[in-house]
């Protein structure tokens, strides 16, 4: 079955006033209609632009490049602005990070709720409103009809969540790219968004690709994991792969500074990554983990490939899988 999104080698270049910054360097998956990917990585590694690369969303004077970049047997990379702009919000939607910034003080919730339904699928006002109130049931907010004429700013963080979730499903889209969704709110609210995100993934049909810093949020919704790091993928898997068998090092040691319930102890000392996240200014020398990592040795100073772990399991590291499974990170 042809994937309903396929990525190979897909790179984004940006020029900087220090050199050419490169935040994606060439990652490739695929994702079937209804399978949830959810990609992996601390801050900066380059999660969002990707999500933006694939939306068509970069900057102008980003550079977006790759071998194929096929969704539903088109090339985007060969589209034009004005056809990818008919494929955004009706057949692939992106729920942004932060919705207080995403949704426009200026207009109320159903104005923006219907403003793409009315563009792409050309129903009257009545119909989009009508649709608007019923999604708005669908993600949990109460009294649907009147919040259409609220206000941003008149909402919780947690309801206006709610509303890019709603506004994303407006047009019925094959795929919905989750940008960080749940991380400006608190725990419980998190476990509900989470909840109904995959209730309505399942209901719908839709596929997804859920960006987040948090292994513990993943593995409640995944089939799917890529973890990235300095702009790349070091290791991709099935869900139960990545958590019961990982073997890069930089998913260890992720995996180290999440506490599991049951086995560790309170006030046991969690795991943790030291150093930073490399420059990609101008590119990455050799393995981009090797400074943090305590296993690098001369091998590092070349860049290895994502080899075959193991049916669906990949992994970006010189040492062999054994050596790599055997490894534990230490307590902070």
């Amino acid at each position: 079955m042809e994937p309903l999104l396929s990525v190979k080698n897909l790179r984004v270049e940006i020029p900087v006033g220090t050199g050419m910054l490169k935040p994606v360097r060439g990652i490739s998956f695929d994702l079937q209609k209804g399978e949830t990917l959810c990609i992996v990585g601390e801050s900066g590694c380059g999660k969002s632009l990707t999500s933006l690369a694939l939306m068509g969303l970069l900057p102008k004077v980003a550079r977006r490049s790759g071998d194929h970049l096929r969704f539903a047997g088109q090339d985007l990379l060969g589209l034009k602005e004005r056809q990818m702009a008919k494929l955004r919000g009706q057949d692939m939607s992106m729920i942004f990070q932060e919705p207080m910034t995403s949704l426009n003080p200026a207009y109320t919730i159903g104005d923006q709720l219907t403003e793409g339904m009315i563009r792409h699928q050309r129903v009257s006002r009545a119909e989009a409103r009508d649709r608007a109130a019923f999604l708005l049931e669908k993600v949990g907010i109460t009294a649907a009809a009147s919040r259409l004429t609220q206000y941003p700013h008149q909402l919780s963080g947690g309801l206006r969540q709610r509303v890019m979730i709603a506004m994303s499903l407006m047009c019925g889209p094959d795929l919905i790219i989750a940008d960080e969704p749940t991380t400006a709110l608190d725990v419980t609210i998190q476990a509900k968004i989470l909840r109904m995100m995959k209730n309505l993934q399942a209901e719908f049909g839709m596929a997804m690709i859920f960006i987040t810093h948090d292994l513990g949020v993943v593995a409640r919704i995944a089939d799917k994991i890529a973890v990235m790091y300095a702009g790349a993928f070091v290791e991709t898997g099935t869900a139960q792969q990545i958590f019961d068998a990982p073997t890069h090092p930089y998913t260890k040691g992720l995996l180290s500074c999440i506490p599991v319930p049951g086995k560790t102890e309170r006030g046991a000392r969690l795991g943790a990554v030291p150093g930073v996240v490399p420059s990609l200014i101008n590119g990455v020398e050799g393995c981009g983990f090797a400074s943090r990592c305590p296993m690098r040795q001369a091998a590092c100073g070349s860049e290895p490939d994502l080899t075959d772990r193991g049916a669906e399991h990949s992994c970006r590291c010189v040492h062999d899988t054994d050596t790599l499974r055997n490894m534990e990170w230490e307590a902070a």
